[in-house]
């Protein structure tokens, strides 16, 4: 079943959304692009002459309540958003009475899913280590069933339009799926387009494709590393990665940020990307500072050659120039975490130069799909978000998905 093609009027839809979304420390939301991303869906089921359930995580609360995580802090935000009314669950394992009161085109939004270690599914206060874990894990799908069958227990209907989360197997992104027949789940609309972005990038692959992986480590990108090296023609390694790449040739980084310990792995991905064809592009200069700080003094000097007491925050001007002119000859473009420390304004430069050659190359043709937190806050700080052919809300899905990996939460209804 299709969002589209379903007629939501008398029925009560529960929704599974991702509003993690920032917060200062007043519980202000600073970016509610996840929130905008979900109110098609939400509106459609309104719009129609439904009721609506919208449930959600934040955070990593760990199975306990833990009011800086709680989604009160949003319900007035989501109202704004919806332009009406929002009721408020503060349990969402205790909402029956709450969601069998709600009438048409009524909200009823449920507290923080995973206060409840059922969500996720995980054994609690015992490590894996322990001889009883197998039982406890066992014992805890047992209860994340019993879980799953409460949420769905409030609706007629059940829509996941939560990308952000579809990699996980949890209570409310794929085991309540079970309790809807085929023709009550279905995916939201921006679930539909994320999937749809993901399909662009791998099937219909217009050559040169570029990738652009930032962040800070590579052994938390190798999995997407090692399957983009098969598709993509070329291979910016960005960010954090770069210096344990420059110490593995025999650099010297002082204090920027390193793996030790996966320096084999560094000159393992070189040597793979020869065998390959890849023209595989690292950080040949970067903008060092004598503090991790804005108003660090900096020099720009060779990845090779950082001195003693300072560190790599931000790309160099040369590697700026060669990551734009591999960028703007693409047809094909993702871009997954930032250059720099672009959170300080004075070590933007290399993530800017980054989005502007995106949204050059997009401009004479390519499709440029940007995901990942943080490269998803780079393209919102400089403004070019709407400048992009395809900006995801999923971090770790997105990654997944390009890995060639099934997604739960897209299984669960498409089967």
């Amino acid at each position: 079943m299709t969002i589209d093609n379903f007629n939501f009027a008398g029925k009560k839809a529960i929704v599974r959304v991702d509003f993690n979304v920032p917060l200062d420390e007043n519980g202000n939301i600073t970016d509610d692009t996840r929130i905008r991303g979900a109110l098609p869906t939400l509106k459609k089921i309104l719009n129609d002459g439904g009721a609506l359930i919208i449930m959600s995580h934040m955070g990593k609360p760990k199975g306990k309540v833990n009011p800086k995580m709680s989604l009160a802090q949003i319900k007035d935000a989501v109202a704004k958003a919806l332009g009406t009314e929002v009721e408020f669950a503060a349990d969402a394992a205790d909402a029956s009475t709450a969601a069998a009161a709600l009438k048409p085109g009524q909200v009823l939004l449920l507290e923080n899913l995973r206060f409840h270690p059922e969500e996720e599914g995980k054994p609690v206060g015992i490590d894996k280590e322990d001889p009883a874990y197998d039982a406890a894990k066992k014992e805890m799908k047992e209860r994340q069933k019993e879980f799953a069958k409460k949420l769905a227990s409030y609706a007629d209907v059940y829509v996941n339009d939560a990308f952000g989360t579809a990699h996980r197997r949890h209570a409310s992104t794929a085991v309540v799926a079970d309790y809807f027949d085929n023709d009550h789940k279905m995916l939201g609309y921006l679930m539909e387009k994320e999937v749809k972005a993901v399909d662009n990038i791998l099937s219909d692959i217009k050559r040169p494709f570029t990738a652009i992986m930032g962040g800070s480590k590579v052994s938390t990108k190798i999995g997407i590393i090692e399957n983009l090296m098969d598709k993509v023609d070329n291979l910016i390694l960005c960010g954090g990665m770069t210096y344990t790449f420059a110490k593995a040739q025999g650099g010297t980084v002082g204090l920027s940020i390193c793996e030790n310990d996966k320096l084999d792995l560094a000159l393992d991905i070189i040597k793979k990307a020869k065998e390959k064809g890849v023209n595989l592009v690292l950080g040949t200069d970067c903008v060092a500072a004598d503090a991790f700080s804005n108003d660090a003094n900096t020099m720009v000097c060779s990845v090779m050659e950082i001195p003693e007491g300072w560190e790599g925050l931000d790309a160099g001007p040369e590697t700026r120039k060669r990551f734009a002119d591999t960028i703007k000859g693409s047809k094909t473009i993702l871009w997954n975490g930032p250059a720099g420390v672009f959170e300080f304004d004075n070590f933007t430069a290399g993530s800017r130069a980054i989005a502007d050659a995106i949204v050059e190359a997009t401009n004479d043709g390519a499709f440029s799909l940007v995901g990942g937190g943080d490269s998803v806050a780079c393209v919102n700080k400089f403004g070019v978000a709407d400048k992009v052919s395809y900006v995801s809300t999923g971090g770790g899905a997105l990654l997944e998905a390009i890995e060639g990996k099934v997604l739960p939460g897209v299984a669960a209804i498409k089967g």
